[in-house]
């Protein structure tokens, strides 16, 4: 047995919603919608590039501001450079003459690019310290030395997207540039504002961080103590060691060995260099290290200096780390790495170092400098991801003012100007509904005080604190949270 249906026959149909009949039996209607059917584009965030809600974003201001008072609090001053620089200038100072740069840069062209264009090649800038030196060459007569700047801006990198790695970002560097020469005790200033920072960010309080410093000088000069001052030899093993702790002390001593077989050096004096290197990088103390040049014991001397001056902070929050030598060949002094102590795998979050001269393809000048740098976005999203920052509502508003009938609109807006001439920040409701409607909006939104102003035959304003409930007459004149 079938079950019974309702059928409606298109008679029926077609007295009870003629328009409707009508449409649906139009000889057009099906290739008409399909030919002028809007196309949806499904909307999506690009991989590599973070997009946050209002209530993060808020969380990344706030990190901001801490970052940029503590900056100003030791006389750094602001600078923003272009997003993009010419592409030669940014390989100029990467190291293998710019390839390793080179495969992570976003070049810039015209979509639609006329013939004959000559433009030169652009490209957004993969680090913050390229554009400062040409921007202190470029304006060199108008700055005060020693410069002090800070920079707080996106850069971009094409690398493989994955927690903590973005291919936009922000930075927030420091520098210290200076003409000819630069007191050591700037690189001493780097690390102390750095664990200043990092100790007190919003989210932070109970990570464990610690800075590590040493000195290329160092092992440049170990290197020249065994007869080796062949700049590519030179600049490999600076490479390799760069990789001591994420590739391990096999991968360090093979590379040695190799590089030495490549260099006709022999596998045996690889084998002794590489024996030396690896007993070099695992010595904790800086006053076991024994000087076999010149330029060795001018790197002790420098670190053992920036040390004791670091030496007010907390105990174990900056060490010595003799395999810390930064990839990039500008570096030629102290260098800088911070990590997560109980998450050291996790790679570093703050770094830099010194430079004698990177502003030497731009000016006729000596121009050395020390900066460091904060890897804001890759230190945010793993503080966001552990859901330590700070709750903070959708809307940065103090007060919502209510809007309980239209006749009050100018009462609210009234209130409104004054209370934000008292430095509130303030939001006033769109239009007249009730008020359960519109102190969900506000719990919705995170505002903590919700203002009523007078209602029909009732002089007083009013205010309710959300987060306990109470409630209490007032006066925009004389209200204070």
């Amino acid at each position: 047995m079938q079950d019974s249906k309702t059928i409606i026959k298109p008679t029926s149909l077609g007295k009870q919603f003629p328009l409707l009949y009508f449409v649906l039996l139009s000889p057009n209607y099906w290739r008409m919608s399909k030919k002028d059917k809007k196309k949806i584009y499904k909307p999506k965030t690009i991989s590599g590039f973070p997009e946050w809600l209002p209530e993060v974003r808020r969380a990344e201001l706030l990190w901001f501001d801490h970052i940029r008072k503590t900056f100003e609090s030791y006389g750094f001053c602001p600078i923003e450079t272009p997003s993009v620089e010419e592409l030669d200038a940014i390989n100029a100072k990467g190291g293998d003459g710019g390839a390793d740069v080179d495969k992570e840069a976003y070049v810039l062209e015209r979509l639609h690019k006329e013939d004959g264009d000559k433009e030169a090649r652009l490209a957004l800038h993969f680090d913050q310290t390229v554009p400062l030196a040409r921007y202190t060459a470029q304006h060199f007569n108008d700055l005060t030395f020693p410069f002090k700047r800070y920079q707080m801006q996106r850069v971009w990198r094409g690398e493989r997207p994955q927690a903590g790695r973005f291919r936009e970002f922000y930075q927030c560097d420091i520098d210290v540039i200076n003409v000819d020469t630069l007191p050591l005790h700037f690189d001493a200033e780097m690390p102390a504002i750095i664990w200043e920072i990092l100790s007190s960010l919003p989210g932070m309080e109970n990570e464990k961080i610690q800075i590590r410093i040493s000195n290329r000088k160092i092992l440049i000069g170990l290197l020249e103590g065994l007869n080796i001052k062949q700049a590519e030899y030179v600049s490999e093993v600076l490479r390799s060691v760069d990789k001591y702790e994420k590739q391990g002390e096999e991968y360090v001593r093979n590379s040695i060995i190799e590089l030495s077989l490549r260099l006709e050096l022999g596998k045996e004096q690889g084998k002794k260099i590489s024996n030396t290197i690896i007993e070099f990088l695992n010595t904790k103390n800086i006053a076991n290290v024994k000087s076999l040049s010149d330029t060795m014991s001018e790197g002790i001397t420098e670190l053992s200096f920036v040390m004791d001056q670091l030496s007010h902070l907390p105990e174990g929050s900056v060490v010595v780390d003799l395999s810390i030598v930064r990839g990039l060949d500008y570096y030629t002094g102290t260098v800088y790495e911070t990590v997560f102590v109980d998450d050291p795998s996790y790679g570093s979050i703050c770094s830099g170092g010194r430079y004698d001269d990177l502003a030497s393809n731009y000016i006729n000048k000596q121009l050395p400098g020390v900066g460091i740098s904060i890897g804001f976005s890759r230190l945010f999203d793993r503080i966001r991801a552990q859901d330590k920052l700070p709750k903070l509502g959708i809307s940065p508003a103090d007060i919502l003012i209510c809007l309980p009938e239209e006749e009050a609109r100018s009462t609210m807006m009234q209130a409104a100007q004054d209370l934000r001439g008292k430095g509130y920040k303030v939001e006033t409701f769109h239009s007249p509904s009730k008020i359960k409607r519109q102190l969900a909006y506000a719990e919705k939104k995170g505002i903590p005080y919700v203002w009523f102003p007078p209602f029909s035959g009732n002089s007083d304003h009013e205010v309710k604190n959300m987060l306990d409930g109470t409630q209490s007459k007032t006066t925009p004149e004389s209200w204070d949270k």
